[in-house]
């Protein structure tokens, strides 16, 4: 007779709840450690290599990057869907999975949310610089008519994209603070200085454990789970308007939006591996977040690569069986023309290399899996690049052909963005509880 097998736990070195807040307020009540000042160091000088990059820009103009007439979408916009992309896995998984009660989620579930907010931060300042007078970067919110004859234009996808992209904020930031409520007024209650019990009382908002707290935190965080669950498919969908609206050969398309939520979900979960490997080592965590928790998300990176890869080749399929020479010839630019070599980087990293995790040692080794979530991110970056760039390089006049290519302004203010994003994690990490300390009390030696 067939006997399933026993599930691994999803906490391992037999901790009791005691150890539980022992170990993941560690952090937060030592001093940092060496590795940590190392890498906030680094993290903060490319911060501020961003500053001087957007200051230069805002200084000198548009004209510091390599856009030009044919080409007016370049890195700005390939970093801003890579960034809205990266956010997605956050909100996948604090809002998705908690509906599906999914308890492998509770010891990445912070991280991931964390993630989504910095990302998004990240994101928004593309659009927003790329306006060239950032001053006047309230023009696209829907404002009482206090400019003459000036409306914002509802049938436009840049539109959709400030509405999206602030829902989508507020609601992850509204979640992820909701769940810290507990854990901080854990902290608060071990906290052995004035200054740091008013600090984390004030933003504990009175917690006190009680029945009625537990069961209002519940019930909003299901009604919160409920709103987020749309919102992880909608906001790419709307980003992906932004090219499958125009006429543009090789965007408009009706793929486009279940294949850049794949995608995002895809370059997501990339990151969140990328920050939770480093974590559990730095932080000492591998008895919270386990090879079971790696190898899961490796799992579903796998399936997302999978994914993608079926909607890069019907993409090729649809564009050879419509008949159409323009989209053809898209198509075949983009693998063969000049920006060729940033193609078969997207494929190679993308649909290739993820297949590796079929294999359980790839999945449950750490250094193997922190290497291929870079190259997760890598592939997604230039697969953003390749569509972005590719398509507009050659338009349907020849006199309009031309060719781009980043300046130093603009690997600046990329460099700097993600320094902006580890600069901000690493806080976090430093004054927050990195894993949710409340629900992982309650799966401990839990084998489901």
């Amino acid at each position: 007779m067939y006997e399933a097998a026993i599930r691994e736990p999803l906490v391992t070195g037999d901790k009791s709840i005691s150890d539980v807040s022992n170990d993941i307020c560690r952090p937060i009540e030592n001093k940092p450690t060496k590795l940590w000042w190392l890498g906030f160091s680094i993290s903060f000088i490319c911060l501020m290599i961003f500053v001087v990059s957007i200051g230069w820009t805002v200084w000198e103009g548009i004209g510091t990057w390599g856009v030009n007439k044919t080409i007016m979408w370049g890195w700005d916009i390939t970093n801003f869907v890579w960034w809205v992309g990266i956010g997605h896995a956050g909100t996948l998984i604090s809002a998705i999975l908690l509906l599906f009660r999914q308890k492998w989620r509770m010891s990445i579930n912070r991280s991931a949310e964390a993630m989504t907010i910095f990302a998004v931060i990240c994101a928004a300042q593309f659009p927003l610089f790329h306006m060239g007078r950032v001053w006047l970067g309230y023009w696209p919110l829907p404002l009482p008519n206090a400019f003459g004859s000036l409306w914002v234009n509802f049938n436009s996808p840049l539109l959709w994209d400030v509405f999206a992209i602030s829902t989508y904020f507020s609601v992850s930031l509204l979640f992820w603070y909701l769940g810290l409520i507990p854990d901080i007024a854990t902290v608060r209650d071990r906290a052995k200085t004035k200054a740091r019990k008013f600090w984390y009382g004030f933003f504990s908002m009175g917690w006190n454990g009680s029945a009625r707290n537990w069961h209002r935190y519940e019930v909003v965080s299901l009604i919160l789970a409920g709103v987020s669950t749309p919102l992880v498919l909608s906001v790419h969908t709307i980003v992906s308007m932004d090219f499958a609206t125009s006429v543009i050969p090789g965007w408009h398309t009706t793929i486009f939006p279940p294949y850049f939520v794949a995608g995002a979900i895809f370059s997501g979960f990339g990151m969140v591996l990328t920050l939770l490997v480093i974590a559990r080592s730095v932080l000492n965590l591998q008895n919270y977040i386990t090879i079971g928790h790696l190898e899961a998300m490796c799992k579903v990176v796998m399936l997302t690569g999978s994914l993608v890869g079926v909607a890069y080749l019907t993409e090729f399929f649809i564009a050879a069986y419509s008949g159409v020479e323009y989209e053809q010839y898209a198509f075949l630019n983009r693998a063969f023309g000049p920006y060729w070599w940033a193609y078969w980087i997207m494929m190679s990293c993308n649909l290739l290399a993820p297949q590796v995790f079929w294999f359980k040692w790839a999945r449950t080794t750490p250094w193997f899996i922190f290497v291929m979530s870079i190259i997760v991110n890598i592939g997604m970056w230039f697969e953003r690049f390749v569509i972005i760039v590719t398509s507009l390089h050659r338009d349907y006049l020849t006199s309009s052909w031309a060719m781009y290519s980043a300046t130093y302004v603009e690997v600046g203010i990329f460099v700097g963005t993600l320094g902006l994003f580890f600069t901000a994690f690493f806080l976090f990490s430093k004054f927050l509880p990195v894993i949710n300390m409340s629900e992982v009390k309650s799966i401990l030696r839990s084998r489901e």
